[in-house]
């Protein structure tokens, strides 16, 4: 099974081209944290490179930009080509089936956090979920408080 998920944020704009036949194309990068940090203490990142097609790619080129926190569902395509200097290349990318917008609206009110998907099913976004309000304490009518000191711990 080939299968990929990725969260993280567009290292630059997404490029949008579009191919002979009409079809839309963007590609992107996306900065993937690792989960461990290196000898020095820092915490390092992967750069994977990204493509979606048709709708998806028009909606990445509208509502992302450089620094936009993603999620992306895909899978890796592998392919090489012959450089102008005669040598052998090899290419990696994620093509990208399901694109999650995370980072929050933009000025122009538009939702960052509209699932796209490339299916004529879903090709409309998400109504807007309610938040909590975090003003107020949500747990006041939980039950009465208990308090724990260290010794009530048994590590």
């Amino acid at each position: 099974m080939n299968k990929v998920l990725l969260v993280g944020r567009l290292t630059k704009d997404p490029e949008l081209r579009t191919t002979p036949s009409g079809m839309a194309v963007t590609r992107f990068t996306i900065a993937v944290t690792r989960n461990f940090s290196n000898r020095n203490g820092e915490r390092e990142a992967d750069f994977i490179n990204c493509s979606a097609w048709g709708r998806q790619a028009d909606n990445i080129s509208k509502y992302c930009h450089k620094g936009s926190l993603v999620s992306a569902e895909g899978r890796i395509r592998t392919g090489s080509y012959e450089a102008q200097d005669g040598t052998k290349k090899y290419t990696t990318e994620v093509v990208c089936d399901t694109v999650n917008f995370l980072s929050p609206k933009s000025a122009d009110g538009a939702s960052k956090t509209e699932m796209i998907q490339d299916n004529e099913m879903n090709d409309f976004p998400m109504p807007e979920m309610e938040t909590a309000d975090l003003t107020e304490d949500p747990f006041k009518s939980f039950g009465e408080e208990i308090t724990l000191s260290s010794d009530d711990l048994p590590f």
